[in-house]
């Protein structure tokens, strides 16, 4: 484990934190938060490829089994509101080891459980782990790197999620068809073991900071140009989350594309999703407001092109790609965002991203599934297209980005 010891006194007195810029970033450190966030989303993911040998084993409905994903996602919702008060006098390594330990005790009692009660019990273990882990993910990513380095620091870690999307899925029907649905969440559980052991050599220990007090979210919203700055936020994924839900059939209906054509455009999107979260680091260090307009406004042409222009599917899958590219960079970039608009309470803004993002995915789902029944897959990217036009307006001509302040933000305050 690293000896280094990421002090907090230039929180008390910001003169401290001047010239700090020297101070190596630990990049390892955050590299071993992408192996959380990969582990994280691999296990959030994994029934929906198993949804039907689940339901099988444990002799319920689809329907039935498809809620360990959405109490993962409720659990996360408030798990993301409430972690960073209850854990504010402990330290930050023992906090993120503690996410990790709860990730594999999930994963393993899930793989050992045989009725549906135990598995949605254990899953809530993860949802408390994936929403304490994203409200920590940028504060703490201030902590490891001097504040130049934050963007790209954050860009790493969110990298994980698209590779926790891309493998998922395939990982976990693959498994479930050679040795069983409990084998993938095995895998998980091994998965989050290297994890821990990463974390654990190179984490180094991150007191909790000297704040007066934990605000609430209401506070927050109530500083300038916050409500404002989180609405442009829930209506770029509202938008993003309508238009993946309706993915496939939107794929099938544009030009009748086979099963092996459908795995291959959705790999495209995984990998131009990663593609997307490492080049919205170097995007974010020259504006990260050029940065939140555009990536929502691609998303939404690129939606708009699939139903309006004559494409066929070579058109497609660019648009595809551009689609995936795109939104790769939005949940960077708004992490970043709320670290520099409330670097004083960058753990409680965490929280309020994932509340947020949590609620923009029911949201999105549930205005697609509306849309949908009105005016089918071109009724939904339309109306998700033009959504994620007007986000990129409003955080055009309302969202201000706070410049990084000496002193102030918790990357330029990090020493030894």
């Amino acid at each position: 484990m690293s000896n280094r010891v990421y002090e907090t006194e230039s929180d008390a007195n910001p003169e401290l934190a001047v010239g700090m810029e020297s101070s190596p970033p630990a990049w390892m450190a955050v590299f071993s938060l992408t192996m959380g966030v990969f582990g994280l989303l691999t296990a959030e993911y994994l029934p929906a490829s198993l949804l039907t040998p689940m339901a099988a084993g444990l002799g319920v409905s689809e329907a039935l089994a498809g809620q360990a994903v959405t109490v993962t996602a409720m659990v996360a919702l408030f798990s993301g509101l409430l972690v960073p008060s209850v854990t504010r006098r402990l330290d930050r390594r023992v906090v993120l080891l503690s996410f990790t330990t709860l990730m594999i005790a999930s994963n393993l009692l899930v793989a050992l459980s045989s009725s549906l009660a135990v598995l949605l019990a254990m899953r809530v273990l993860l949802g408390i782990a994936l929403g304490g882990f994203w409200s920590m993910a940028a504060a703490v990513a201030m902590r490891l790197v001097p504040e130049k380095l934050v963007p790209r620091a954050l860009s790493i870690i969110f990298s994980g999620i698209a590779v926790g999307v891309v493998v998922a899925v395939p990982l976990g029907s693959y498994l479930g068809g050679l040795y069983g649905w409990h084998s993938a969440f095995v895998a998980a559980a091994a998965v989050g073991l290297v994890t821990f052991a990463f974390q654990w050599f190179t984490l180094p220990r991150m007191a909790p900071r000297k704040t007066a007090r934990t605000a609430s979210v209401l506070e927050l919203l109530r500083r300038p140009g916050i409500g404002i700055g989180m609405i442009g936020c829930v209506l770029a994924h509202t938008g993003q989350y309508a238009l993946f839900t309706y993915i496939r059939p939107a794929l099938e209906s544009v030009v009748h594309v086979d099963v092996d054509g459908l795995a291959l455009m959705l790999l495209g999107f995984g990998i131009a999703n990663f593609v997307g979260t490492l080049l919205v680091g170097w995007l974010m260090e020259r504006s990260l407001h050029m940065t939140l307009v555009v990536m929502p406004a691609l998303v939404g042409l690129a939606a708009l092109g699939m139903v309006a222009l004559p494409i066929q599917m070579t058109g497609l899958t660019l648009l595809v790609v551009l689609w995936g590219m795109a939104f790769g960079g939005v949940p960077v970039a708004w992490s970043n965002w709320v670290a520099r608009a409330v670097p004083d309470q960058a753990e409680s803004a965490g929280g309020m991203v994932v509340a947020s993002v949590q609620s923009s995915i029911a949201a999105g789902a549930a205005l697609g599934g509306m849309v949908f029944g009105f005016g089918g897959v071109t009724g939904v990217f339309v109306t998700a297209g033009i959504v994620m036009l007007l986000a990129a307006l409003v955080i055009a001509l309302r969202v201000k980005v706070e410049a990084p302040r000496h002193g102030v933000q918790a990357g330029s305050s990090l020493h030894f």
